[in-house]
């Protein structure tokens, strides 16, 4: 990567904000060192590491580099045998402990993060190093007793040598007789040996060598010469255990050296995984993405066509009749793309991508619009892609991976260099075209400025022309208007513009791809209060075509804005009509569940109710069986009773053999007229006929089987008159016909106690003279009162043969299904 267009980018503020979340030296070195990689795979697998880490992070709060040390330089100094101080020692210790500690993290979660478990299958504890240091030094850097037999000894005398030698000073400074010549009755240390104070003027009162003297000289320390032999005996203990010491150091300082190559790796590795951790938590800041990193695709033709993501209908250019020319094959597809060095909640983010239609971009509008914004943004996006980084976009964002991203941005002027603007980015220009190809992006901002508007537009179209030719993937900048007629007249060249709002004369900082920026100049001018003769007078000066292109761009840019939120309004219709369509598939199983309940509820119903009849019929024989001798009557009740068991049988065998799922035949023949209590109806939803037994407004209760259910009136077809369903049914042997139906339910919430019982047993012997084989009384559930009387009466009524609450879907406790006995009259 050109180290220049890195600079220009501001990569290495990038970096500096990635080091900033590493946990060591280490980590951070590599970080402020990172280059992108021009290796697609190499790329991907970094990608992947932080795509690990990110996972890992919230779930391993063991995971982190605190304890490590980057003691390499002390790896250098063992191996040239310069004895390591305790402190260097607990490092390298720290830092191998915490190794172990990540290996055995990383290991676990091989399956989920293969990429870091061979990071730690790297790392290299070094458990004798570590072990014997942690014998020898404690935690607070002393070399402990334990270290060596001597130096446990060597301590013991010591401390037997010191305990003489104080109780011997104390003795001196607590007698009585000394206590007279004393400043103090202590005992302190001048040059490594125990002293006490002596007054001036009692010099030699007390035999001892001087060591000292106030800074007033009114005392004297001196080493009383019946100490004198103690002292030396404790001096000579001490050296005697520094000695030691040395000797312990120097040893655990070889082991290091022994191990150093192994703990060197183990670092440079420590230092690999700060890194990708690093980028994990970076990305976490940035609340990035992993992009999809995409190799080259073979070079094509370019064919201009409609640009149907920016334009929807789009429009035919004088770039569909050109020459096609051949596609790099570059990806660049960011979606909400955002600059990482930006406020995150402030920064506007943009679509930036390429398609097979083109590979040059031409972004144009006003100054501060967001166009130098855009290209870094682009260029940095591609760097942290190419080092591992997540990239703050939205997901399903994809780049190549470019072999050099090259750039000319800013103002490069350079007195040292006694160069002008122009000159400047021209240099720098040659040099990118002297190595940029079609594996590359360039980004140009300001092509062309800093020289006569003429002859920099023609230099401009005329690099574009050269970077076109040669598949250099590039984004430029420009004010001249000459380039958006060259772009949208040139194939694999596409316009784009940065909005500017006139109403409050400021940047929206949003990026659109397809359509060349306006000139706003006189509009700015217009709003800002320039008298309008001066303005209307500049308008006749602009040449005709360049007023009609700004027209045309209007009408553009307002078509564009209705194909969006047209589409916009579109996408929001299709979410709305799939969230529908799921509850109806919801809805649809749901009833189909309940039609099979129903029809299966009724089979089974009516499969019990003719076993019912069988045995009756069983009984019936019997009976006549035991009276005696046959007669015509009998005879005909024989046959009667064959016939009926006959018919039962047939009954049986049907219903024995419809399946589980019986999906019922609408009838072929719908009557007119309206739907009341009584009629026979067919529910088109349930593929299944039922009876009306109540109307409540707009819905009606349908009663399939003993399951109830509420559908509206209008989906349901009449197919009989409840006077029709009970006349052929009702007819006795006698010819007479059944008493009209009172209905299936009768309600009694709402009436008082006194009435209840006449209602009910009105409706009883109704319901029972009519046929019916059973009812609903709806009592409520309320106090209870009213279903306690309801229930007391049903108990001892007659013509009743069984009283029970209603299932869940029946009403509960709130009702009360009733069983006639069987209405033989």
């Amino acid at each position: 990567m050109n180290p220049r267009s890195l600079k220009l980018l501001e990569y290495d503020k990038v970096l500096a904000r990635l080091a900033g979340f590493a946990d060591f030296s280490g980590g951070q070195e590599l970080a402020l060192a990172l280059l992108p990689t021009d290796d697609l795979r190499q790329a991907q697998d970094w990608q992947a590491e932080t795509n690990e880490a990110r996972r890992l992070l919230p779930e391993n709060p063991n995971l982190h580099l605190g304890g490590v040390f980057d003691v390499r330089p002390l790896l250098a100094q063992a191996e040239r045998a310069v004895t390591l101080r305790p402190p260097d020692l607990l490092d390298i210790r720290s830092t191998l402990l915490r190794a172990r500690a990540l290996q055995r993290t990383m290991t676990r979660a091989a399956d989920t993060a293969p990429h870091l478990a061979d990071l730690g299958a790297r790392l290299q504890s070094s458990d004798e190093v570590a072990n014997e240091i942690g014998r020898c030094i404690s935690e607070r850097g002393d070399v402990l007793d334990s270290a060596s037999d001597a130096l446990l000894r060597i301590r013991r005398e010591l401390k037997v040598a010191h305990d003489r030698l104080m109780t011997t000073l104390q003795r001196l400074v607590t007698s009585t007789a000394n206590q007279p010549y004393l400043q103090e009755p202590i005992v302190t240390q001048r040059q490594g040996r125990y002293v006490i104070p002596l007054r001036a003027e009692f010099k030699g009162r007390i035999p001892g060598l001087i060591h000292d003297q106030s800074g007033s000289g009114a005392t004297l320390f001196i080493e009383p010469l019946a100490a004198l032999d103690l002292n030396n005996t404790w001096r000579e203990m001490q050296l005697a255990e520094e000695e030691e010491i040395q000797r312990i150091l120097t040893k655990l300082t070889a082991l290091v050296a022994a191990e150093a190559s192994t703990i060197q790796r183990t670092v440079d590795t420590l230092a690999q995984l700060d890194l990708i951790l690093a980028r994990a938590r970076f990305a976490e800041s940035l609340m990035a993405v992993e992009p999809e990193l995409v190799p080259f695709r073979p070079q094509s033709v370019a064919r201009p066509g409609q640009d149907k993501r920016a334009h929807g209908k789009g429009r035919e250019t004088a770039a569909e009749h050109a020459p096609p020319i051949m596609h790099p094959g570059s990806t660049i597809d960011l979606k909400r793309a955002r600059h990482p060095l930006l406020d995150p909640l402030t920064v506007v983010p943009i679509d930036v991508w390429i398609d097979d239609t083109y590979y040059s971009v031409v972004v144009t509008g006003p100054n501060t619009g967001g166009k130098t914004v855009s290209l870094k943004t682009v260029g940095l996006l591609a760097l942290m892609a190419q080092s591992g980084m997540h990239i703050p976009a939205d997901e399903g964002s994809r780049l190549s991976v470019f072999e050099g991203i090259y750039a000319d941005i800013g103002d490069e002027q350079s007195i040292e260099q006694n160069l002008s603007t122009f000159s400047s980015h021209l240099t720098n220009i040659i040099d990118i075209l002297e190595e940029a190809d079609n594996r590359c992006l360039v980004l140009l901002d300001e092509l062309g400025a800093g020289t006569d508007p003429e002859e920099g537009s023609a230099l401009a179209r005329s690099l574009l022309s050269f970077l076109l030719d040669r598949g250099v993937t590039t984004f430029a900048t420009t004010h001249y208007s000459e380039l958006k007629v060259f772009a949208q007249a040139t194939p694999g060249i596409k316009n784009a513009s940065v909005e500017f709002d006139l109403e409050t004369l400021a940047p929206t900082f949003e990026l659109s791809i397809g359509l060349p920026g306006r000139s706003n100049a006189l509009a700015i001018a217009r709003r800002l209060g320039l008298p309008e003769p001066i303005v209307a007078k500049a308008e006749a000066l602009v040449r005709p075509e360049s007023l009609e292109s700004e027209v045309l761009l209007t009408e553009i840019k307002t078509a564009k804005d209705a194909t969006l939120r047209a589409q916009s309004e579109a996408e929001i219709r299709a979410r709305q009509v799939q969230v529908l369509e799921a509850d109806l598939r919801y809805q649809m199983a749901r009833i189909e569940e309940a039609r099979r309940d129903v029809i299966n509820q009724a089979r089974a119903q009516a499969q019990g109710e003719l076993e019912v009849l069988r045995q009756e019929l069983a009984q019936l024989r019997q009976q006549i069986a035991a009276l005696g001798a046959p007669g015509a009557a009998d005879s005909t009740h024989r046959a009667f009773l064959s016939q009926a068991e006959s018919v039962l049988l047939t009954r049986l065998q049907e219903q024995r053999a419809v399946p589980d799922e019986v999906v019922e035949k609408a009838p072929t023949v719908a009557l007119d007229g309206p739907i009341g209590v009584g009629d026979r109806v067919w529910v088109s939803s349930l593929q299944a006929s039922g009876e009306v037994v109540a109307l409540e407004g707009s819905d009606a209760q349908i009663m399939i089987g003993s399951f109830r259910m509420n559908v509206p009136a209008r989906s349901l077809e009449l197919r009989a008159k409840a006077a029709s369903l009970t006349a052929p049914a009702s007819t006795r042997q006698g010819g007479s016909r059944l008493p009209p139906s009172p209905g299936l339910e009768l309600d009694l919430r709402g009436q008082r106690a006194e009435e209840v019982l006449l209602v009910l047993e009105k409706y009883l012997d109704d319901a029972f003279l009519a046929g019916l084989p059973w009812a609903r009384i709806i009592h409520g559930k309320g106090t209870g009162v009213l279903r306690r009387i309801v229930r007391d009466e049903l108990r001892r009524h007659p013509l009743v043969k069984d009283a029970h609450s209603g299932e869940a879907n029946e009403g509960g406790d709130g009702v009360t299904i009733v069983k006639f006995i069987p209405n033989q009259g």
